[in-house]
């Protein structure tokens, strides 16, 4: 293990988050808002950057456990240092809750445990939705972006911290994969701000809601979420824009590279929507009686359907509310999740594709042995690792939520409502049912459970494998 390359990343990642203090900061100053939490948290995160950049690597390499390792601590650094503003500040008092609230943004979850969103001043609010945006893309593809490693080093920890069973680049070079990546995500964020504010939205509103959206996170600065507008216009188009964020953005680039037919003919794409669609259908069918008219029912389906699949966790209703069937559909939406390479959550819906098509074949085996099968996808050929690597996701995905909600369940709530905590948690999405409905929140828990619905949140963002290596006894050993 190299251990002084990984304090050189950490030491930028601190040197970053220290830097993006500045934000908040300038928004405090402009709504006449005190700045001491940030210029405190500024100057750990510097002192911390200082201190690990100490480390000078000896040598340069940098392989896969080293970008496992160095993606995992990241996310937990950025989430413990990216709390202290809101301890600090006292608008949460207990740092388990503060440190639940950052994980839950950076990781785009949008759980919260904040009972009245709407007392927080301007300037946490903006960090608050800020971590969502930053962690969209991910937190290291965002410091290589603007701080980049070099190329051999940069395609271990795509590979540890991008989501979705294959990592694909959009060019040759790593770099220029982030920055085309980062210009459509920059170009889609602020078309979104510009049609909310054409739908009457507040300009510091719009914003917010287009860094959580374009994170797929799900945070708002209303205690009713996007449902305080009432508005068709805002729910139609927070709606399309959090389908779009939950596209694989290699989708992006193939249209800007006018390759339509590719595009369109992605097999993933395809998938995800039908599944938006089918399930908007269906839902609104199943809550016509509880709004009337068709045009209503097919406005919230519509709605949170989108917030669900892409993981964002808007909300406009309190699905809580709903028939059973719409909250057993909205609950298997929060499983099966975007598409890899989006900033959704979930298991992924290419995971999902490769996971029939493998039963398939599977199947296609035992009635004929002798039969010689290839599994592809989109005209190409699937190799064994990968499915192999898709299938124990999958088992270990469906483990880690069984443990979380043994230990959740020591809290002694409703089934409901420790299983859809863990689910949405796991899965990034943010509201559940029960007490963690749109019109509940987290406080509720224990700080056991608090803990582990935290670490199923960074568990769910990282997929499993980066986080639990690091229990793993081996992958510290020096080589």
């Amino acid at each position: 293990m190299n251990y002084r390359i990984i304090a050189k990343i950490l030491s930028r990642v601190m040197t970053i988050e220290a830097l993006l203090m500045i934000l908040p900061v300038i928004t405090a100053l402009i709504y006449g808002e005190s700045i001491v939490c940030f210029l405190l948290t500024m100057l750990i995160a510097g002192a911390l950057a200082y201190l690990l950049s100490l480390l000078k690597p000896r040598r340069k390499d940098l392989y896969a456990r080293e970008g496992f390792v160095s993606v995992s601590l990241s996310w937990i650094l950025m989430s413990l240092v990216g709390a202290l503003p809101f301890f600090f500040s006292g608008a949460i008092p207990s740092y388990v809750n503060a440190v639940f609230e950052t994980v839950s943004g950076f990781t785009t979850t949008g759980a919260t445990i904040l009972t009245n969103v709407e007392a927080m001043s301007r300037g946490l609010l903006f960090w608050r939705s800020l971590t969502q945006w930053i962690g969209g893309m991910g937190v290291l593809v965002f410091i290589m972006a603007v701080l980049p490693l070099a190329e051999e080093h940069s395609m271990y920890i795509m590979r540890a911290e991008v989501p979705g069973p294959l990592v694909d680049k959009l060019v040759p070079h790593i770099r220029s994969s982030t920055t085309i990546t980062y210009l459509i995500y920059i170009c889609l964020t602020a078309m979104l701000v510009i049609l909310l504010c054409c739908g009457g939205m507040p300009v510091f509103d719009s914003l917010i809601h287009a860094m959580s959206a374009a994170g797929t996170g799900g945070y708002s600065l209303k205690n009713l979420s996007v449902g305080y507008y009432d508005s068709a216009y805002i729910d139609i188009v927070i709606g399309i824009f959090v389908l779009l964020f939950g596209v694989n953005f290699s989708i992006y680039f193939l249209l800007l590279m006018r390759k339509f037919k590719k595009a369109f003919s992605n097999s993933e794409l395809l998938c995800y929507i039908g599944i938006v669609a089918f399930s908007t259908i269906t839902i609104a069918i199943n809550i016509l009686g509880i709004y009337g008219t068709p045009g209503r029912a097919l406005r919230f389906s519509f709605f949170q359907v989108a917030s669900t699949i892409t993981t964002t966790g808007f909300a406009t209703a309190d699905f809580g509310l709903w028939p059973s069937y719409s909250q057993c559909m909205l609950i298997l939406l929060m499983f099966i999740g975007a598409c890899s390479g989006s900033t959704g959550g979930g298991i992924k819906v290419s995971r999902l594709v490769l996971l029939a098509k493998s039963t398939k074949d599977e199947i296609v085996k035992l009635i004929n042995p002798r039969k010689v099968t290839a599994i592809t996808m989109d005209g190409q050929q699937i190799d064994a690792a990968t499915i192999r690597s898709t299938q124990v996701f999958f088992a270990l995905y469906m483990v880690t939520t069984f443990i979380a909600c043994l230990i959740v369940s020591l809290d002694n709530f409703d089934f409901s409502t420790s299983f859809s905590a863990v689910v949405t948690c796991i899965s990034n999405v943010g509201p559940g049912i029960g007490l963690v409905s749109p019109s509940g929140n987290f406080s509720i828990f224990s700080d056991l459970s608090t803990i582990v619905l935290s670490l199923c949140m960074l568990i769910g963002r990282l997929e499993v494998f980066p986080l639990l290596l690091l229990a793993s006894p081996s992958i510290w050993r020096r080589k």
